[in-house]
């Protein structure tokens, strides 16, 4: 998750590669794109082998692979594109209904920019694949922000201004609980994210204030997406915060557009949850 962005200009006609062996899969991901991004180019393969001709052929803006594919691993296909295609920074999103398995054993590798998980939807995987290749300008929503270093909360805190979020900042997870108790209190959740770090200054982590939110508020990753950020780099470390709740993890030293792509999707996919529950 930690993989950086290219450099260069997104052209104005971005072109995706599926790489996928369902066909039903690929027509279905292909049809919603064309609605969220109808100017973008789609091209869709089965194995990894085609994938290898089309990348050797062109370059691409974005990529999402299947885990399983009929001649490789999807993994595999990933570490060919950072060893061996022209354009080593694009976006590698895995898309696959059993990421969470691989994801909380932290198999998902180092050449993987991000994952997906099938069961959110393939509107919710079109969304998430224009949050980078055509980022939103501005959005709306209340991040709970929980950082104890004033320097490190002053420049996250202005990322995420920059885009029209209200932010509510504050130094401890204490903090953090009291606000979201007042909140309960009125009836209201408190806030439409929480982004935290995961050491802070007090008795409590970042990873207590996650668990108490699943736990004692009861609030799934629907009602009150929660983002953990953290430079702990030991699998089983984060694989722990993956399975007690947290929706994402944003590694530090933080990458704005990394930050600011996954904040604005879970944002997304959470007010689509709440519609749809709503409607049910």
């Amino acid at each position: 998750m930690s993989e950086g962005f290219s450099n260069r200009i997104v052209s104005a006609a971005p072109r995706v590669l599926v790489v996928d062996g369902s066909k039903v899969v690929r027509q279905l991901i292909s049809r919603v794109l064309k609605v969220e991004l109808p100017d973008a180019e789609v091209v869709g393969c089965a194995s990894g082998a085609e994938a290898h001709q089309l990348l050797e052929g062109g370059v691409f803006d974005f990529i999402t692979i299947s885990l399983r594919l009929p001649d490789m691993d999807g993994l595999e296909l990933a570490r060919y594109v950072r060893e061996s295609a022209p354009q080593i920074y694009v976006p590698i999103v895995v898309v696959s209904g059993d990421v969470d398995d691989r994801l909380h054993r932290r198999t998902l590798g180092e050449h993987v920019t991000d994952y997906f998980d099938k069961s959110l939807g393939f509107q919710a995987l079109a969304e998430f694949i224009r949050g980078y290749v055509r980022p939103e300008s501005s959005a709306e929503g209340e991040v709970l922000y929980v950082e104890d270093s004033r320097v490190v909360a002053l420049a996250t805190r202005r990322m995420l201004e920059k885009y029209g979020l209200t932010v509510r900042h504050v130094i401890s997870a204490e903090d953090a609980l009291a606000w979201l108790e007042t909140a309960k209190a009125q009836g209201q959740v408190g806030a439409d994210l929480v982004l935290t770090d995961v050491s802070l200054k007090g008795e409590l982590t970042g990873g207590d204030l996650l668990e108490r939110i699943r736990r004692d508020y009861g609030y799934g990753k629907g009602r009150l997406p929660v983002l953990v950020m953290t430079g702990d780099e030991n699998p089983a470390n984060q694989a722990a915060l993956l399975r007690a709740g947290a929706n994402d993890l944003v590694e530090k030293p933080i990458e704005e557009k990394l930050l600011i792509t996954k904040v604005l999707f879970q944002l997304r996919v959470a007010r689509h949850l709440r519609q749809r529950d709503q409607a049910a």
